[in-house]
């Protein structure tokens, strides 16, 4: 059996990204899982796995690699561009052929803004390289899969953005997604946007007026969704086995449950990509870079979710890898 080809980018080098790959590598499963390449600096990987006893693990270095001084903990325009430079590198080389799908370690928004770059994070990045028309993040962890309508919005604009046909949107994109992973007829749960589920218009209408007629849009379509369901117990259900998936309406929404419920073990998925991308679901950490405290059971997970996503390995009955 062929095993998959994936791509891991190293995230910013002054961050926690170096140490959590690494450490990841060092698991005989996840060698095991796929045939990996790191995307970043060999000189800045090498002490970490040099650490953890990994260091046959193949790096690649984009030709223009300069020589780089890591800071940790400083935010520093340079590794905002190596980092961005990393993600483009392996998002083309997986839209070439090159490779099945490409894991990300965490990138700096700062970072980012610092070298000139507007776009916010992997996925904006992710979506002008590949041309994706829409795409969306679930992030994963246990039992608890949670698909968000925004995520990089400030809360007014993101509660501006709950209308019919960006919630059937996400609705139909994670039923679609949710059939190529595995599911034969995915259980998709809708959150609210209101407390109480906007109690019947008394304290909003966005359930009333767009989130419900969107929710009855996509069952006339053929997907199994239900809602909108009050938020402070929806997540419960779908960890009980009630929902294969939440369609959640802003980012903290989702990602305060799924962090409650098993951060270290969270991983995030795009949905809408040509090609699997799965992440960490946490950032660059700069208050521990450097001092070997890292946790790289997330990496560890992305990478296992990715590999079996790209072997045509089935989401349905998976955890958080």
């Amino acid at each position: 059996m062929t095993l998959p080809r994936l791509l891991v980018t190293m995230g910013d080098p002054n961050g926690i990204g170096p140490e959590v790959v690494a450490k990841a590598l060092a698991r005989p499963d996840v060698r095991a899982a796929a045939e990996v390449q790191v995307v970043g600096l060999r000189d800045v990987l090498a002490p970490w796995l040099e650490a953890v006893g990994a260091r046959e693990v193949a790096v690649v270095e984009p030709a223009e690699a300069p020589a780089f001084r890591v800071r940790h903990g400083v935010v520093d325009a340079e590794a905002g561009r190596l980092a961005h430079r990393w993600v483009e590198f392996a998002a083309a080389a997986c839209l070439a052929g090159e490779a099945d799908g490409m894991v990300t370690a965490p990138v700096n928004k700062a970072a980012f803004a610092a070298a000139g770059i507007r776009e916010t994070g992997h996925q904006e990045v992710l979506q002008r390289v590949s041309g994706a028309e829409h795409v969306a993040t679930m992030l994963v962890t246990g039992g608890l899969r949670c698909m968000h309508l925004s995520t990089h919005k400030p809360l007014r604009e993101a509660c501006v953005y709950v209308t019919r046909a960006n919630v059937l949107r996400a609705i139909a994109l994670t039923d679609r997604e949710f059939r190529r992973w595995g599911f034969a007829r995915p259980r998709i749960a809708v959150a609210a946007l209101n407390p109480h589920a906007g109690e019947g218009g008394l304290i909003g209408r966005e359930e009333i007026e767009e989130i419900g007629p969107a929710v009855e849009d996509a069952r006339a379509q053929g997907a199994d969704a239900q809602g909108p369901f009050p938020a402070d117990s929806v997540f419960n259900r779908a960890i009980a086995g009630e929902f294969d998936v939440v369609v959640v309406m802003y980012h903290d929404q989702g990602h305060i449950a799924i962090k409650v419920h098993g951060f270290e073990r969270s991983v995030s998925v795009n949905l809408g990509l040509p090609f699997v991308r799965t992440s960490v679901d946490h950032g660059t950490a700069f208050d521990i870079a450097g001092r070997g405290v890292a946790n790289g059971e997330s990496m560890a997970e992305a990478i296992l979710l990715a590999a079996r996503l790209c072997g045509g390995g089935s989401l349905a009955g998976g955890g958080g890898g």
